[in-house]
């Protein structure tokens, strides 16, 4: 897409210090996220991936504000909101808007959903009477498919998939610019999965969000996303147009992760990618390519210099010395989770 980001992260850091305070004890760092540039456009689906612990979560929350950086910036709209004052804050809030994972617990238990609906109405500026307030909400529930008999209910009173679609209804009560889904189908069952993918598409199209999808599962993510970000030990190696990191991804742990993606047909043989060892630990993260530790083409180079962001082929940005040895050895990385499949 040629159009102007919605929102923008340039040499994004968060890392969170551990230890020493009132009971003392040697202080650590945690390497969340360290480093990273991000570009969302209006109408596009940017997905982000990667194992549990890669810092996916904590990027998302940078974006929605709900943490602030250690280092870098974060522009909306080309307007850097990481330094803004509390009350810019508070009017920039309704733009970005955040869909948890789990929506039993974002929700307060002893609220009414129409009242749970109503909280972003009455802090998002706009002065509203009673009624216009239950006009938007009730607008807001025929939106994600919901009677509006809804408002009288407690939360509890719903399933995992009806409270996941009245979480995205509060998130699109104060009109968003960008929506961040922090593994929001990761607890549903297959069949209602499809349905909050086919909400989120539909919502899309009719609004015109950005979305950032942050998901581990990449069969979902081959459905909704126009681009996929893949992170690791806090870092991004692989970056692209969906069909082309899918297709053909330039990074070993990217590949890996494509093999481990199931095919519906169960009597197809595949050939899996497995990786060797645990992921480091974000506190003392390997010298060089963070991914050298598990990864079977590892050489000297990955050991002692980091690799950059670069294009390996149209639309796609990778972060692997691999890719510039001589063809014979470069040929060793599969070509995509389709080649992972043995007839």
């Amino acid at each position: 897409m040629t159009q102007r980001p919605v929102m923008e992260a340039k040499g994004l850091v968060r890392h969170f210090t551990l230890g020493g305070g009132l009971l003392g004890g040697e202080r650590k760092v945690v390497q969340a996220v360290d480093g990273i540039d991000l570009s969302i456009a209006a109408g596009e689906t940017l997905a982000l991936v990667g194992e549990s612990g890669c810092g996916k979560s904590t990027v998302g929350r940078l974006l929605v504000g709900l943490q602030d950086p250690t280092s870098g910036h974060i522009f909306f709209r080309g307007r850097e909101i990481t330094n803004m004052t509390r009350s810019e804050a508070r009017r920039h809030r309704g733009r970005v808007q955040l869909v948890f994972q789990d929506p039993f617990s974002s929700f307060n238990p002893r609220m009414r959903i129409g009242s749970a609906l109503a909280e972003p109405l009455l802090y998002d500026g706009k002065s509203r009477t009673s009624a216009e307030r239950r006009d938007t909400i009730a607008g807001l529930l025929e939106r994600v498919n919901m009677s509006t008999s809804a408002m009288q209910r407690w939360p509890h009173e719903f399933s995992g998939g009806q409270r996941q679609r009245l979480g995205i209804a509060r998130a699109l009560a104060t009109s968003p610019d960008v929506i961040v889904s922090d593994e929001a189908v990761s607890a549903l069952d297959v069949s209602v999965k499809a349905q909050i993918v086919n909400l989120l598409k539909d919502l899309q199209e009719e609004l015109g969000l950005a979305q950032v999808f942050i998901s581990h599962d990449l069969a979902v993510v081959e459905q909704l996303a126009h681009r996929v970000a893949v992170m690791y030990l806090g870092q991004i190696v692989e970056v692209g147009d969906k069909s082309s990191v899918f297709a053909k991804p330039q990074h070993p742990y990217t590949n890996a992760l494509l093999s481990a993606v199931p095919h519906p047909d169960p009597l197809r043989k595949r050939q899996r990618t497995r990786l060797k060892g645990d992921p480091p630990s974000p506190m003392n993260p390997p010298s060089g390519c963070r991914f050298h530790t598990r990864c079977p083409f590892a050489f000297d180079r990955c050991r002692a210099e980091v690799p950059r962001l670069t294009q390996r082929q149209p639309g796609v940005l990778a972060a692997c010395h691999l890719q510039e040895l001589p063809d014979t050895t470069g040929r060793q990385l599969s070509t995509g989770k389709n080649q992972h499949e043995a007839t």
